[in-house]
């Protein structure tokens, strides 16, 4: 049995190391903080000297989602990694793509907002990816790593979502898990696909060889019936997406009174305060989203009716606490606790808040 070589690195670290080993195509971005390692890890490596992979410094953000988009229009494994104002900029180039069905991965690796804010961490950024910061009806998957481990395995579940539904999938991380540095094993090496493989699996792909393909890749469409069947066959592949492609976790909700849900950096905070509350003899579990889009609506509201209260933590003012709301519809109180500006809670922090749910 072949031993697997544990590393030491930051979570930013892992996702470069983690695109070269999945078969990544191309890596289009721009520096900003605390990203920037993805980037920096990239030119380091060199993949385009061992793998073939493009890495590629863009003169913006704009640009990057741009050649994104450009590179996905070919079938291509490709993607991009920014921080919060950064993926703002994106967002025009988010809904294109979506609009288009084109696969691609974000990387966000999110910092204390509004406007430029702070380098720390947040997660002020659920609506920006949840509710799709660009125009039009559109969703994208989202997932939410809440390890260094899982920074590096969601790259290939991320290239696996998004052309399975062709849709672009955003990886929203934290400046926490992008810097903090854990134990890892990385993916094994893929190979990158032939062009004869790319052309079997993208028949929608623009190839750039004549006669080969005459495929328009565009999300413009003038004519509203035509745009509206467009939305409408878009609308049916976010619904099978909800039906089958929902991730979370759960720990100690089996016998717990009150529940926790908490995504990425939040949730490992919150483990250490259900332990202190299960010291003081209170029984707390917890629920944690993986993927905030889909969101595990169900399952919360399965939980809901046999749970006195739910605690929302979040390092931000309140916003997936709202999709928890939409889920238990009323059947037991849900609150929020969540901190801004960069600063991150504390478990004791979280304790108190439970405390206050039963009084």
């Amino acid at each position: 049995m072949e031993e697997k070589e544990i590393l030491l690195m930051k979570g930013n670290e892992a996702v470069a190391h983690a695109a070269i080993r999945c078969g990544c195509d191309g890596y289009f971005g721009y520096p900003i903080t605390p990203q920037s390692e993805v980037l920096e890890t990239l030119s380091l490596e060199k993949p385009w000297e061992t793998t073939g992979m493009v890495v590629l410094q863009a003169e913006s953000e704009v640009a990057s989602i741009n050649m994104l988009y450009g590179g996905a229009a070919t079938g291509k494994r490709v993607m991009t990694s920014s921080s919060s104002p950064g993926v703002a900029l994106m967002q025009e180039g988010i809904t294109y793509m979506a609009g288009a069905e084109l696969p691609g991965l974000i990387v966000n690796v999110q910092r204390g907002g509004p406007g430029l804010g702070t380098i720390q961490p947040s997660q002020g950024d659920y609506f920006q990816s949840t509710r799709g910061g660009g125009n039009g009806d559109y969703n994208v998957i989202v997932l939410a790593p809440a390890s260094v481990q899982e920074m590096a395995d969601f790259v290939d579940l991320s290239f696996t979502l998004a052309f399975r539904y062709r849709t672009p999938v955003i990886m929203l991380s934290d400046g926490v898990i992008g810097q903090m540095m854990e134990k890892v094993v990385l993916p094994p090496f893929k190979p990158r696909r032939t062009d004869e493989e790319v052309r079997l699996e993208c028949p929608w792909a623009v190839t750039g060889m004549r006669g080969r393909s005459k495929n328009i890749i565009t999300s413009l469409e003038l004519d509203p019936s035509a745009m509206e069947q467009h939305n409408l066959q878009l609308q049916k592949k976010y619904q099978t997406i909800r039906e089958n492609e929902v991730r979370y976790e759960e720990f100690l909700t089996d016998d717990a009174d009150y529940l926790i849900v908490a995504f990425g950096s939040a949730s490992r905070i919150a483990l250490k305060s259900i332990e202190i509350c299960r010291q003081k003899g209170i029984r707390v579990g917890m629920l944690r989203p993986i993927t905030l889009w889909p969101f595990p609506t169900a399952r919360i509201a399965e939980l809901a009716e046999r749970v006195k209260g739910i605690l929302s933590v979040e390092i931000n003012a309140g916003q997936m606490v709202e999709d928890i709301r939409l889920a238990v519809e009323g059947r037991t109180p849900v609150n929020h606790y969540g901190r801004m500006g960069g600063i991150v809670p504390a478990p004791d922090e979280i304790v108190d808040a439970i405390e206050k749910m039963r009084k």
